[in-house]
């Protein structure tokens, strides 16, 4: 069993202690996220579990249990989501030269191929347009050539609930382009940053992408990628694809253990997080000893069933 930690929030970031306890408990508790008082289990004993896949965009505060979980036997990788967006965009993320010498620090314990770099979601507007995000992935992919091997990317997916959000920033200036995904100008922009990546010796990898765009050198990639945990540990899992995910993702199955609305990150873009409001509540109310972050009893939330959306409709 593969387990996620988290698509539905930054597990790593605000929650470490309660993840921790529940590995030394063996198991955790996870509410269904559409009827909350339906709940399952989730072993997660070393035997249970053929690896923890983390996401995150501020991994630090787990950092110092990785000694553990290495004891223990886990095998484990990182989606480490680093972007260059203003702060509006990403209100209470580390400064970016903080994250990114925290992300050279993990690649440098666990090796460049256990740290897989999202550059996600690409938002297009008139402060984030094409050619901002030629200079902003430049100057990340310097910084982190050599500490990783694959960047990840997706265009954002303007979701009811993520347009409801992104009207407060329309009205302090911003103006998003929802059809951004469809453009000639966003073909130009990928294939320009897929170039680049191979410059640095990164391979560039779509998410939950139906299209074949192997002809601007990016191939379908899988978030949680049966070939990577192959290649890094000689894992024979399941090459099927995770039938909870959306038709496009080629992930393979896995469990994930977060609940949504409980990310304190606050990003105006995120699908996971429909009320910053309940989300630090739940923070609040959580404790690192309760099986189940979040709790039964926690007010349904709808969830996204993969990344932040497709690349192209």
């Amino acid at each position: 069993m593969i387990v996620s930690v988290s698509r539905r929030t930054d597990i790593p970031a605000f929650y470490a202690d309660w993840f921790i306890n529940r590995v030394r408990a063996g198991f955790c508790l996870v509410p269904n996220p559409f009827n909350p008082k339906q709940v399952s289990r989730v072993g997660l004993e070393p035997e249970a579990v053929d690896m923890f896949v983390f996401w995150s965009k501020h991994p630090a505060p787990l950092i110092p249990r990785l000694d553990e979980l290495d004891r223990l036997g886990y095998r484990y990788y990182f989606l480490y989501t680093l972007n260059d967006y203003p702060g509006p965009l990403e209100p209470n993320l580390a400064p970016l030269d903080e994250r990114i010498a925290l992300f050279q620090t993990l690649s440098a314990r666990l090796g460049a191929e256990r740290v897989v770099w999202r550059y996600d979601p690409i938002i297009v507007s008139n402060r984030t347009d094409y050619d901002y995000h030629r200079r902003a992935f430049g100057r990340l992919v310097r910084a982190l050539e050599g500490h990783t091997r694959r960047v990840v990317t997706s265009t954002l997916q303007f979701y009811a609930k993520t347009r409801r959000r992104l009207e407060a920033l329309e009205a302090r200036g911003f103006r998003f382009d929802p059809e951004a995904a469809g453009r000639p100008e966003m073909m130009a922009l990928l294939a320009d940053l897929a170039g680049e990546a191979r410059s640095r010796g990164l391979e560039m990898t779509t998410c939950a992408e139906a299209r074949d765009l192997s002809e601007i050198g990016l191939r379908r990639g899988s978030c949680i990628d049966g070939a990577l945990a192959e290649r890094i540990w000689g894992l024979k899992l399941t090459a099927r694809k995770d039938p909870g995910q959306r038709p496009a993702c080629r992930c393979i199955p896995s469990r994930d253990i977060g609940v949504t609305d409980s990310c304190l990150h606050d990003c105006p873009y995120c699908y996971a997080t429909v009320s910053e409001a309940a989300a630090r509540k739940r923070f609040r109310e959580h404790r690192p000893d309760q099986p189940a972050l979040g709790g039964p009893g926690v007010d349904p939330v709808p969830e996204c069933r993969s990344g932040s959306g497709d690349l192209f409709p």
